[in-house]
């Protein structure tokens, strides 16, 4: 029988301290293709954070600070450029490759910048991973950023004896993904994405592999039954509904990628690596448009995962470009400091979704929307999940709605509303388990009055 009080409801979502290490790698894929597990075979739910330039814009005591706000606030995924163009170097100077080649990383042998004047920027780059391992938090490494393979600089010779690098160097360390591409099409220069991709799994078979795709795009059109390729992962990116042009976009939908990918064989896992980010423009690059908040974060986060995601990736503008004091034309009309945006509103509530997602058995859990008997559209969507005797549905505006809780084990139900903002769950009674039930969330219907309805089998 699974029985569980409104007490026993709060204790289970709050089990999770930030003060406890996680496991971390080498990740793994969990039996049924649909998560992630720790080396133990334990559940390893995906909190990533973009702190994409991290290697190039801190010096080591930031980048302490850095990785240990995030590992306070939950986070075990920090996804980051190892390249992000030729002429990548440390805050110390450094430069990552001989003559801008990617066939020849810089590297002088040093391994300790107290006693070591010949620290590299490899040397630092490992000094930041072993931090973050320390820390239980996973490196998802872009080898090289898109934007440079797509200018054509970049060699067929030359991105296998980079990929060869990167294998021999980090092959040993348990806390490294690989993502592939960088905010590219897999249609643009596959021929480097797969040489880089095979020869990162041929060389490195204990460490994960997806591809980070463009804007509003997603890595199984073009890799899903490549053997390199591990999981999925899409961006849904940063444009409103009516920005779209494409034709081919699911718009702010994300929900659909997740959806689309989780229906594909082989079974692989997926997840939204690059939704739209807190305080960025809508539409990305005209400051003179709204930014995206902490209630655009959560919607996209509970979306996605709700529709069948292994986990999700947070974002804030400051932190993903690491703006710091005297950097001039911040990107994307950015006027924060990373230090600042550490601390913006949606990247301490993601920690109650990865809570809420743990604190249920969590391997038989799957995407289910026949529980919804009026799923409505756009921002008035409601994303369903559940296990056998559990189930969540997401609200973004808080409208009322009607449950089908017929797939659910039981006679009756313990109902109760969970709070994204601050993870706190409120009973709200027993119900039989026949027939609708119709639930009226909290306050005032509108956009991020989001709730969850927890549902409990009795």
């Amino acid at each position: 029988m699974y029985l569980m009080t409104a007490a026993m409801i709060l204790m289970a979502v709050a089990c999770s301290s930030p003060d406890i290490q996680e496991h971390t790698g080498p990740l793994k894929i969990s039996e049924n293709g649909r998560f992630f597990t720790d080396q133990n075979g334990e559940p390893f739910f995906w909190l990533g954070d973009t702190g994409w330039l991290l290697f190039g814009k801190l010096d080591r005591e930031a980048a302490v600070r850095y990785l240990e706000d995030r590992r306070q606030k939950g986070f075990n995924v920090i996804q980051v450029m190892l390249l992000h163009d030729p002429g990548m170097t440390s805050v110390y100077g450094d430069s990552a490759l001989v003559n801008r080649n990617v066939a020849r990383p810089k590297v002088t042998g040093g391994s300790s910048f107290e006693e070591n004047e010949e620290y590299d920027y490899w040397d630092h780059v490992d000094f930041i991973i072993d931090r973050a391992d320390e820390k239980g938090i996973c490196m998802a490494l872009v080898p090289v950023w898109g934007s440079h393979v797509r200018s054509g600089h970049v060699s067929r010779k030359a991105i296998r004896a980079y990929g060869e690098f990167l294998a021999e160097r980090y092959n040993h360390r348990k806390n490294i993904i690989w993502l592939n591409g960088g905010d590219v099409r897999g249609s643009d220069s596959t021929a480097i994405w797969s040489i880089l991709g095979h020869t990162l799994k041929e060389r490195c078979p204990d460490h994960l592999i997806t591809f980070h795709p463009f804007g509003r795009t997603q890595s199984s059109t073009w890799f899903h039954n490549d053997p390199w390729l591990d999981f999925n992962m899409f961006q849904s990116g940063h444009k409103r509904y009516d920005q779209d042009t494409s034709g081919l976009a699911y718009g702010e939908d994300n929900w659909r990628y997740a959806g689309e990918d989780y229906g594909l064989y082989p079974v692989k896992p997926t997840l939204d690596g690059e939704p739209s980010y807190e305080g960025i423009p809508q539409g990305l690059h005209d400051p003179s448009q709204p930014f995206w908040t902490d209630k655009d974060v959560r919607r996209y986060a509970y979306w996605s995962v709700f529709a069948g995601s292994a986990g999700h990736t947070y974002g804030h503008s400051a932190v993903m470009q690491m703006h710091r004091p005297g950097d001039e034309n911040p990107g994307y009309g950015n006027t924060v400091y990373w230090t600042d945006a550490l601390d913006a509103p949606g990247a301490g509530q993601l920690i109650h979704l990865k809570n809420l997602m743990l604190s249920r058995p969590y391997f038989e859990r799957i995407p289910d929307q026949s529980l919804i008997a009026d799923q409505g559209e756009r921002y008035d969507y409601l994303s369903a999940t559940r296990g056998t005797g559990y189930a969540f549905v997401y609200t973004y505006t808080g409208r009322n709605f009607t449950v089908d809780p017929g797939p659910l084990a039981g006679t009756e139900l313990h109902a109760s509303w969970f709070n994204p903002r601050d993870g706190s769950t409120t009973g709200i009674g027993t119900f039989p388990n026949r027939g609708l039930l119709e639930f009226d969330p909290p306050g005032e219907r509108g956009e991020g009055n989001d709730w969850v309805l927890i549902l409990d089998a009795l």
